[in-house]
Protein backbone atom coordinates (compact mmCIF):
# COMPACT_ATOMS: atom_id res chain seq x y z
CA UNK A 1 0.00 0.00 0.00
CA UNK A 2 1.36 3.30 -1.38
CA UNK A 3 0.88 6.10 1.56
CA UNK A 4 0.84 9.82 0.90
CA UNK A 5 4.57 10.38 2.12
CA UNK A 6 5.79 8.21 -0.85
CA UNK A 7 3.97 9.73 -2.93
CA UNK A 8 5.27 13.32 -2.22
CA UNK A 9 8.75 11.47 -2.21
CA UNK A 10 8.30 10.49 -5.45
CA UNK A 11 7.43 13.89 -6.54
CA UNK A 12 10.48 15.00 -5.20
CA UNK A 13 12.53 12.65 -6.70
CA UNK A 14 10.84 13.07 -10.03
CA UNK A 15 11.23 16.58 -9.89
CA UNK A 16 15.13 16.64 -9.22
CA UNK A 17 15.82 14.18 -11.71
CA UNK A 18 14.49 16.42 -14.57
CA UNK A 19 16.10 19.31 -13.47
CA UNK A 20 18.99 17.12 -13.39
CA UNK A 21 18.60 15.76 -17.02
CA UNK A 22 17.59 19.39 -18.45
CA UNK A 23 21.23 20.54 -16.71
CA UNK A 24 23.26 17.86 -16.94
CA UNK A 25 21.84 14.67 -17.54
CA UNK A 26 21.81 11.87 -14.73
CA UNK A 27 18.19 12.16 -13.77
CA UNK A 28 18.01 8.64 -13.67
CA UNK A 29 20.36 8.53 -10.61
CA UNK A 30 17.70 10.65 -8.31
CA UNK A 31 14.26 8.76 -9.69
CA UNK A 32 16.03 4.97 -9.66
CA UNK A 33 17.59 4.52 -6.28
CA UNK A 34 14.01 6.20 -4.89
CA UNK A 35 12.22 3.83 -6.40
CA UNK A 36 13.80 1.14 -5.66
CA UNK A 37 13.92 2.40 -1.59
CA UNK A 38 9.81 2.56 -1.86
CA UNK A 39 10.24 -1.30 -2.68
CA UNK A 40 9.72 -1.89 -6.61
CA UNK A 41 11.77 -4.91 -8.36
CA UNK A 42 14.68 -3.35 -9.89
CA UNK A 43 13.15 -4.10 -13.41
CA UNK A 44 10.00 -2.43 -13.13
CA UNK A 45 11.90 0.14 -11.19
CA UNK A 46 13.88 1.29 -14.10
CA UNK A 47 10.78 1.14 -16.56
CA UNK A 48 9.12 3.06 -14.19
CA UNK A 49 11.97 5.69 -14.19
CA UNK A 50 12.07 6.29 -18.03
CA UNK A 51 8.57 6.27 -17.94
CA UNK A 52 8.27 9.13 -15.53
CA UNK A 53 11.18 10.81 -16.78
CA UNK A 54 10.04 11.32 -20.33
CA UNK A 55 7.60 14.10 -20.26
CA UNK A 56 10.27 16.37 -18.27
CA UNK A 57 12.98 15.63 -20.79
CA UNK A 58 10.73 16.39 -23.18
CA UNK A 59 9.81 20.06 -21.53
CA UNK A 60 13.60 20.78 -21.49
CA UNK A 61 13.76 19.43 -25.50
CA UNK A 62 11.28 22.18 -26.09
CA UNK A 63 12.44 25.28 -23.87
CA UNK A 64 16.21 24.25 -25.77
CA UNK A 65 14.35 23.68 -29.55
CA UNK A 66 15.91 27.15 -30.85
CA UNK A 67 19.41 26.00 -30.06
CA UNK A 68 19.26 22.93 -31.95
CA UNK A 69 21.36 22.13 -34.97
CA UNK A 70 24.28 19.75 -36.59
CA UNK A 71 26.16 18.02 -34.01
CA UNK A 72 29.64 16.81 -35.56
CA UNK A 73 28.23 17.34 -39.05
CA UNK A 74 25.20 14.97 -38.61
CA UNK A 75 21.98 16.45 -38.38
CA UNK A 76 19.24 16.24 -35.75
CA UNK A 77 16.75 14.32 -37.67
CA UNK A 78 19.52 11.90 -38.44
CA UNK A 79 20.31 11.79 -34.87
CA UNK A 80 16.96 12.14 -34.06
CA UNK A 81 16.20 8.63 -36.02
CA UNK A 82 18.91 6.30 -34.80
CA UNK A 83 18.06 7.25 -31.72
CA UNK A 84 14.75 6.19 -31.36
CA UNK A 85 15.70 2.55 -33.17
CA UNK A 86 18.54 2.33 -30.88
CA UNK A 87 15.99 2.68 -27.73
CA UNK A 88 13.78 0.46 -29.34
CA UNK A 89 16.38 -2.32 -29.32
CA UNK A 90 17.46 -1.35 -25.71
CA UNK A 91 14.51 -1.57 -24.08
CA UNK A 92 13.36 -5.04 -25.85
CA UNK A 93 16.68 -6.71 -24.31
CA UNK A 94 15.45 -4.99 -21.08
CA UNK A 95 12.25 -6.48 -21.36
CA UNK A 96 13.69 -10.25 -23.03
CA UNK A 97 17.11 -10.29 -20.32
CA UNK A 98 17.92 -10.05 -16.83
CA UNK A 99 19.68 -6.62 -16.04
CA UNK A 100 22.10 -8.07 -12.88
CA UNK A 101 25.19 -7.73 -15.02
CA UNK A 102 24.90 -3.75 -15.80
CA UNK A 103 25.07 -3.81 -11.77
CA UNK A 104 28.83 -4.29 -12.14
CA UNK A 105 29.00 -2.59 -15.52
CA UNK A 106 27.47 0.67 -15.13
CA UNK A 107 30.14 2.03 -12.92
CA UNK A 108 32.58 1.81 -15.55
CA UNK A 109 30.71 3.52 -18.58
CA UNK A 110 29.73 6.40 -15.60
CA UNK A 111 33.89 6.51 -15.13
CA UNK A 112 34.58 6.87 -18.91
CA UNK A 113 31.72 10.32 -19.04
CA UNK A 114 33.80 11.72 -15.92
CA UNK A 115 36.99 10.91 -17.62
CA UNK A 116 36.07 12.43 -20.79
CA UNK A 117 34.49 15.32 -19.14
CA UNK A 118 37.20 15.97 -17.28
CA UNK A 119 40.00 15.95 -20.16
CA UNK A 120 37.43 15.85 -23.10
CA UNK A 121 39.25 19.55 -24.48
CA UNK A 122 42.37 18.41 -24.23
CA UNK A 123 41.29 14.68 -25.66
CA UNK A 124 39.60 15.91 -28.42
CA UNK A 125 42.22 18.34 -29.86
CA UNK A 126 44.90 15.56 -29.29
CA UNK A 127 42.88 13.16 -30.94
CA UNK A 128 41.52 15.58 -33.88
CA UNK A 129 44.86 16.23 -34.20
CA UNK A 130 45.34 12.59 -35.42
CA UNK A 131 42.53 11.12 -37.08
CA UNK A 132 39.80 12.44 -38.86
CA UNK A 133 36.43 11.70 -37.17
CA UNK A 134 34.10 11.36 -39.91
CA UNK A 135 29.88 11.34 -39.74
CA UNK A 136 29.65 7.39 -39.55
CA UNK A 137 31.94 7.44 -36.38
CA UNK A 138 29.52 9.49 -34.35
CA UNK A 139 26.32 7.91 -35.84
CA UNK A 140 27.69 4.54 -35.04
CA UNK A 141 28.55 5.79 -31.83
CA UNK A 142 24.61 7.40 -31.10
CA UNK A 143 23.22 4.05 -32.21
CA UNK A 144 25.24 2.34 -28.76
CA UNK A 145 24.53 5.42 -27.18
CA UNK A 146 20.87 4.79 -28.22
CA UNK A 147 20.91 1.01 -27.32
CA UNK A 148 21.78 1.91 -23.51
CA UNK A 149 19.65 4.64 -22.93
CA UNK A 150 16.40 2.32 -24.11
CA UNK A 151 18.12 -0.55 -21.64
CA UNK A 152 18.70 1.24 -18.67
CA UNK A 153 19.66 4.91 -19.23
CA UNK A 154 21.73 5.95 -16.09
CA UNK A 155 23.99 8.62 -17.03
CA UNK A 156 23.27 8.33 -21.14
CA UNK A 157 23.04 12.13 -20.93
CA UNK A 158 26.17 12.58 -19.19
CA UNK A 159 27.96 10.05 -21.48
CA UNK A 160 26.14 11.65 -24.78
CA UNK A 161 27.34 14.95 -23.39
CA UNK A 162 31.31 13.63 -23.00
CA UNK A 163 31.22 11.39 -26.15
CA UNK A 164 30.13 14.73 -28.46
CA UNK A 165 32.63 16.61 -26.48
CA UNK A 166 35.46 13.97 -27.45
CA UNK A 167 34.36 13.39 -31.23
CA UNK A 168 32.92 16.73 -32.39
CA UNK A 169 34.66 19.18 -30.04
CA UNK A 170 31.74 20.92 -28.23
CA UNK A 171 31.38 22.41 -24.69
CA UNK A 172 28.26 21.22 -22.14
CA UNK A 173 26.87 24.48 -22.45
CA UNK A 174 26.52 24.13 -26.25
CA UNK A 175 25.15 20.49 -25.78
CA UNK A 176 21.84 21.04 -23.69
CA UNK A 177 19.51 21.21 -26.72
CA UNK A 178 20.88 17.67 -28.68
CA UNK A 179 21.79 16.21 -25.31
CA UNK A 180 18.10 16.89 -24.04
CA UNK A 181 16.70 16.13 -27.45
CA UNK A 182 18.33 12.94 -27.54
CA UNK A 183 17.65 11.19 -24.18
CA UNK A 184 13.73 12.18 -24.75
CA UNK A 185 13.77 10.29 -27.92
CA UNK A 186 15.32 7.47 -26.20
CA UNK A 187 13.07 7.84 -23.40
CA UNK A 188 10.24 7.95 -25.63
CA UNK A 189 11.19 4.80 -27.76
CA UNK A 190 11.76 2.30 -24.18
CA UNK A 191 8.51 4.04 -22.78
CA UNK A 192 7.10 2.56 -25.93
CA UNK A 193 8.01 -1.03 -25.28
CA UNK A 194 7.66 -0.89 -21.17
CA UNK A 195 3.97 0.35 -21.10
CA UNK A 196 2.97 -2.40 -23.44
CA UNK A 197 5.11 -5.32 -21.51
CA UNK A 198 3.14 -4.26 -18.16
CA UNK A 199 6.43 -2.96 -16.60
CA UNK A 200 4.98 0.48 -15.21
CA UNK A 201 4.27 0.95 -12.10
CA UNK A 202 1.69 3.78 -12.19
CA UNK A 203 0.79 4.82 -8.96
CA UNK A 204 4.26 5.63 -8.35
CA UNK A 205 5.19 6.11 -11.71
CA UNK A 206 2.49 9.50 -11.86
CA UNK A 207 3.62 11.53 -9.43
CA UNK A 208 7.01 11.05 -10.23
CA UNK A 209 6.00 12.24 -14.09
CA UNK A 210 4.50 15.18 -12.86
CA UNK A 211 7.55 16.05 -10.65
CA UNK A 212 9.75 15.57 -13.74
CA UNK A 213 7.80 17.91 -15.78
CA UNK A 214 8.28 20.88 -13.54
CA UNK A 215 12.16 20.19 -12.51
CA UNK A 216 12.98 20.03 -16.50
CA UNK A 217 11.15 23.25 -17.13
CA UNK A 218 13.26 24.96 -14.30
CA UNK A 219 15.95 22.92 -14.87
CA UNK A 220 15.91 24.18 -18.89
CA UNK A 221 15.08 28.04 -17.97
CA UNK A 222 18.19 28.09 -15.15
CA UNK A 223 20.38 26.43 -17.63
CA UNK A 224 19.64 28.73 -20.12
CA UNK A 225 21.14 31.74 -17.98
CA UNK A 226 23.88 29.68 -16.43
CA UNK A 227 27.65 30.17 -18.17
CA UNK A 228 29.56 27.39 -19.85
CA UNK A 229 32.05 27.53 -17.02
CA UNK A 230 28.97 27.12 -14.10
CA UNK A 231 27.80 24.17 -16.59
CA UNK A 232 31.13 22.35 -16.31
CA UNK A 233 31.39 22.47 -13.06
CA UNK A 234 27.95 21.22 -12.23
CA UNK A 235 28.14 18.32 -14.70
CA UNK A 236 31.92 17.22 -13.30
CA UNK A 237 30.58 17.25 -10.13
CA UNK A 238 27.07 15.12 -11.01
CA UNK A 239 29.97 12.95 -12.87
CA UNK A 240 31.76 12.27 -10.35
CA UNK A 241 29.08 11.59 -7.15
CA UNK A 242 27.35 9.50 -9.57
CA UNK A 243 30.43 6.77 -10.17
CA UNK A 244 31.44 7.18 -6.63
CA UNK A 245 27.90 5.82 -5.53
CA UNK A 246 28.02 3.14 -8.69
CA UNK A 247 31.32 1.87 -7.89
CA UNK A 248 29.92 1.84 -4.44
CA UNK A 249 27.36 -0.35 -5.21
CA UNK A 250 28.41 -2.71 -7.16
CA UNK A 251 31.95 -3.24 -5.74
CA UNK A 252 31.19 -2.23 -1.93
Amino acid sequence: MIDIPSLVFAFAAGAVGGAMNALAGGGTFATLPSLLALGLQANIANATSNVALLPGAGTSAWAFRDELGPVGGVGIRALSAITFVGGLVGSVLLVLTPSKAFDFIIPWLVLYAFVVLAFGKRAAAWLQARVTIGCGTLMGVQALLGIYGGYFGGGVGLMTTATYGLLAGHTPRELFAPRTLMLAIANFAAAIVFVVAGMVSWLICLPMLVGSILGGWLGAHIGKRLPASAVRVWTLLVTGVTTIVFFMRAYG
